[in-house]
């Protein structure tokens, strides 16, 4: 099913389809079956996940009115990848292999389920929920060393060698909810409504589109809320105007500097994003075939659904294989017009 297809079942609340996947509002941070009763979200909040499991790898939050882990899948391999996922909650995961003969499956069958439903290794999602058990550990307790053994790693070393690809800053920084950390921001209108961008001292972190000045303000806020944040157009004026350049036509090519959080997957599909052409686009699947992961299209729609900063990693340059548009984190509307106008079509 395209996310188009999927879309309009949410809006039929077609209840043959609960079990298929779910949906997920940002703007709330809630994830309901396709037929939750709730008041209908806007099309460019909402994002799909196959299952529940992976909707809470994001940070979601089950919806309580329609209980969405509830409801049962009529695919096995889903049912198997659920139950899976349940045993890699835990901090003391078992590998692959003891996985695989518990559920009674060969690791290979495993291996084989996982990547079809949620375009990732077992392994991948072990380590995923166990960065987000840490960042929770790091929130409620005072020091790092009990959030180290708490999440389920042997020693602390082994954090501290990928903090900053995982958190953006060491762990105690992360603890304490970006203390320290000075971002500056400024919010502009621009021809796709309402552009953030947002850099501390090492680069730009955050690019957002959006209808809502406050919307967007909240957004950032929301992960460090520690964090020394200021509105500052002065600090951040040859970001803004390159930014601004482009999207008027007269900047083509943005080069700015990031400094940005991300997986070690994450991170591999943002630079091939940035590898793109300007008035090229190409597939999930290219994506994950040039990263050397063929199968991880959905993975790398997932990557592209996470990124942090719009336009400087050009995931609006990433289609479906049919040349359907995909999803896009900040709607589809805005990036139909990016499309075209970078092909040419949509300058005045």
């Amino acid at each position: 099913m395209t996310p188009e297809h999927r879309w309009r079942i949410v809006l039929a609340r077609d209840r043959r389809y609960d079990g298929a996947f779910v949906y997920a509002v940002r703007s709330t941070g809630i994830y309901c079956r396709p037929s939750c009763a709730s008041r209908r979200p806007r099309r460019g909040q909402v994002t799909f996940f196959p299952i529940p499991e992976a909707a809470e790898r994001e940070g979601f939050r089950a919806c309580r009115r329609c209980r969405p882990a509830d409801a049962a899948s009529g695919d096995p391999a889903v049912a198997l990848v659920r139950e899976a996922c349940r045993a890699l909650e835990a901090s003391d995961a078992p590998d692959v292999g003891t996985l695989a003969r518990r559920l009674g499956q060969r690791p290979h069958g495993l291996l084989r389920a996982f990547k079809r439903v949620l375009g990732i290794t077992p392994r991948q999602y072990r380590d995923a929920r166990r960065v987000a058990r840490f960042k929770h550990e790091l929130k409620r307790r005072p020091h790092v060393s009990p959030a180290v053994y708490e999440a389920g790693y042997g020693s602390s070393s082994r954090v501290y060698e990928r903090a900053d690809a995982q958190l953006g800053m060491t762990p105690a920084t992360y603890a304490r909810g970006g203390v320290g950390t000075e971002i500056a921001f400024a919010v502009v209108p621009c021809s796709l409504g309402r552009l953030l961008v947002a850099a501390t001292p090492r680069g730009v972190c955050r690019i957002s589109l959006g209808d809502d000045a406050a919307a967007l303000e909240a957004d950032l806020a929301a992960e460090f809320p520690a964090a020394r944040i200021r509105k500052d157009r002065s600090t951040l004026e040859d970001a803004v105007t390159a930014i601004l350049g482009y999207l008027d036509g007269s900047e083509p090519h943005l080069a700015l500097p990031l400094d940005i959080r991300a997986t070690a997957f994450q991170r591999r599909v943002w630079q091939e994003l940035q590898r793109i052409p300007y008035g090229e686009t190409r597939s999930y699947a290219d994506i994950a075939r040039r990263i050397g992961h063929p199968t991880a299209s959905r993975a790398v729609a997932r990557a592209c659904a996470t990124n942090p900063a719009a336009l400087v990693i050009p995931c609006h340059r990433v289609v479906r294989e049919d040349g359907d548009l995909g999803g896009y984190r900040w709607g589809l509307d805005r990036k139909k017009a990016l499309i075209a106008h970078e092909a040419g079509t949509g300058k005045d």
